[in-house]
């Protein structure tokens, strides 16, 4: 157990009447605990807005006396729930790494990392500017215990014939453990709002930007490892990942310059879902790894059964219109739900040998 960590561990303790209400959630952190691995999460946090106006982007929807009416209050809630899912899913280690989605600006990763709990872990934040007119961009956040950042940069991608540019991709490279090397992605490709026909050539252009810079990874360094993770808005079967990123959905024989899709995994075999619509689940948030992962004999590595969805009780809430449970949501339209995501956070653990 780190020395460094045992304030965080405390306030884990603290939350957990409320976080770890079932057996199986305690359970599965006493089973999973170890000093040799390296945690992962990516998690959609559902807008997250400071409260402040920024002329340069549109925001006002996300100010006190906006349509949804985002107050001090409201956003102090939300940076402690925030905290809570990094509680859960980090169980008795915490996450080393983080990637996250639909956050307004580096003010808002400032005030999650510095005035909640997770202050005590002392989480470094990489995180650039993207083109979005809504301002939500994509960040990462690491452990400088147990992680190192080499290098980070913001991958443009750019739309055909001239329609725009989407939200940049964060690629950063890491040292872990063992010196060993990982690059870590975070994508939020375009939602399919608009009709999912009507949009998929956008998402098709982000998969075919990020195949580029994968690939010219794999060809500078041979034998990369590499973890891809994002709401892509779409299926581990729809054409961006099949024709686009080209992953691969089984895991026999894995090559170490190819993609294979986790998350194809987890849902179908272990029926697990990271978002739904109209009480269909499905895996939007994936996680994807480089063939290296799954093969390497030293330095760390993985396979996808040491992956999974966070389908934590109070993440969930009843579904009044289709039978089962749902995300339990920050807003619904513009009622003020009182939740934390309309998506559920994934996670992976690399395994230090």
């Amino acid at each position: 157990m780190r020395i460094q960590s045992w304030l965080f561990i405390l306030s884990i303790l603290l939350l957990s009447i409320g976080c770890f209400q079932s057996k199986q959630t305690v359970l599965q952190a006493e089973n999973t605990f170890s000093d040799k691995k390296v945690r992962l999460m990516f998690y959609n946090v559902e807008n997250l807005f400071d409260t402040e106006n920024d002329s340069l982007t549109n925001d006002d929807e996300f100010l006190p006396d906006g349509a949804k009416y985002w107050t001090p209050f409201k956003y102090r809630e939300k940076l402690t729930h925030i905290y809570k899912v990094f509680a859960a899913v980090g169980q008795w280690q915490g996450v080393d790494i983080a990637g996250l989605c639909e956050v307004e600006n580096l003010k808002v990763l400032e005030d999650l990392v510095n005035t909640t709990p997770l202050k005590s872990v002392g989480y470094k934040i990489l995180h650039k500017n993207s083109t979005d007119p809504r301002g939500i961009d994509v960040a990462i956040l690491y452990n400088p215990a147990t992680v190192k950042v080499l290098y980070y940069n913001a991958v443009p991608v750019l739309y055909p014939e001239s329609s725009g540019r989407g939200r940049d991709i964060l690629h950063a490279v890491f040292t872990t453990p063992g010196n060993d090397t990982l690059h870590f992605y975070v994508n939020h490709w375009p939602s399919r709002f608009s009709g999912h026909i009507e949009t998929e050539e956008k998402r098709l252009a982000a998969a075919l930007t990020l195949k580029r810079h994968s690939d010219s990874v794999m060809l500078a360094q041979p034998g990369a490892k590499i973890v891809i993770t994002g709401d892509f808005n779409d299926h581990p079967t729809d054409g961006s990942f099949v024709y686009g990123l080209q992953t691969i959905n089984t895991f026999d024989n894995p090559i170490g310059n190819k993609l294979y899709n986790v998350s194809y995994y987890l849902q179908e075999t272990k029926l697990k879902w990271s978002y739904k619509h109209q009480g269909i689940g499905g895996i939007l948030d994936q996680i994807i790894v480089s063939g290296a992962l799954l093969t390497a004999q030293n330095g760390v590595s993985t396979n996808p059964d040491l992956a999974s969805t966070g389908e934590f009780d109070f993440l969930l809430e009843d579904d009044n219109y289709y039978p089962g449970l749902k995300p339990f949501r920050t807003y619904i339209g513009y009622k003020y739900n009182e939740g934390y995501s309309d998506h559920l956070p994934v996670y992976i653990d690399l395994i230090l040998r």
